[in-house]
């Protein structure tokens, strides 16, 4: 008589981990609707093997996913709580990194600065070298969001510094950062060094949701190339789509209609890009007009 063989049971803390670090991989590349319910599974596990801080670690990394699709339901008083505790550093490092991506995402600039400024002194103490640049390349962006250029940029070559063992993909968008703020200091040849090295670490990594392309096509702009202008325009603009950015898609038009304006590709091709705008602006009806009457290039804040 033949003995059938059983697998034996995974280990839960075993594929915690996996679908944690499976999860995690997701979002380094943007894919959150692919992280969601790894990151669900894995806060389910949790649960299961009755560890609180196995609990809140799971929290907060299926919280992110939230935070980024744009459905965030109790998740920030629960990760205030988890601050509040205190029962782990790592994981009150992540809760306050956290609040403060969602404050961001709101234009709450100065409470995401209070909450960034927590998460980097909680990095600080566990002494981790990419979590520290991790924080204060997020502090750059709120200080960016707000037009505060240098500032924003001091904080993202303090990132930089400290990326040796971070990601390729974070690494590289710290390296699209900084890119953008030498386009807007008119430094063209560190900026686009910058940025493309930035965009070949992210098509490496399948991971082109992020603004390299729209950074690109501002900085084509910038100094007259306009096809290769409109080519990287247009590759954020389908991307942004895909991913349902709307401040990607609205950002992509502004800086096509201002490249075909300023091309001479004439009135009609700006209109086609500019027209589209006008369902995020209903209540501004003469809005293509008044768009190419200006530069739009003097209006737009890319990181805001």
């Amino acid at each position: 008589m033949a003995l059938t063989m059983l697998s034996k049971p995974a280990d839960p803390v075993v594929e915690y981990q996996r679908l944690r670090d499976a999860g995690a991989h997701a979002v380094e590349s943007g894919r959150y609707e692919e992280a969601l319910p790894l990151f669900e599974s894995a806060l389910e596990l949790a649960h299961s093997i009755g560890d609180s801080i196995l609990v809140d670690r799971a929290f907060c990394n299926r919280a992110t996913v939230a935070i980024a699709l744009q459905r965030v339901d109790g998740e920030i008083s629960e990760l205030r709580s988890i601050l509040m505790r205190d029962q782990d550093a790592e994981n009150s490092r992540l809760s306050a990194y956290h609040i403060a991506w969602y404050f961001m995402s709101q234009k709450a600039f100065k409470k995401a600065l209070f909450y960034a400024r927590i998460a980097l002194d909680r990095s600080v103490t566990l002494d981790r070298q990419e979590w520290i640049a991790s924080s204060h390349n997020r502090i750059g962006n709120i200080l960016i969001a707000e037009s505060y250029f240098d500032e924003a940029c001091t904080e993202y070559e303090k990132a930089l510094a400290l990326s040796n063992t971070m990601s390729p993909v974070d690494k590289a968008r710290i390296l699209d950062n900084i890119g953008y703020c030498r386009i807007i200091d008119k430094r063209y040849s560190e900026g686009f060094e910058l940025l493309y090295r930035s965009l070949r670490t992210l098509r490496r990594f399948d991971a082109e949701c992020y603004l390299v392309h729209l950074d690109l096509c501002l900085a084509h702009l910038e100094v007259g190339r306009w096809r290769d202008a409109q080519c990287h325009g247009e590759a954020a603009l389908v991307r942004a789509r895909q991913l349902g950015q709307a401040d990607v898609i609205k950002n992509s038009l502004y800086l096509l209609g201002q490249t075909a304006s300023m091309s001479g590709a004439g009135k009609e091709a700006a209109c086609a890009y500019f027209a589209q705008l006008q369902s995020y602006f209903p209540d501004a009806p003469f809005l293509t007009e008044f768009l190419l009457s200006i530069d739009v290039r003097k209006m737009i804040n890319l990181k805001a």
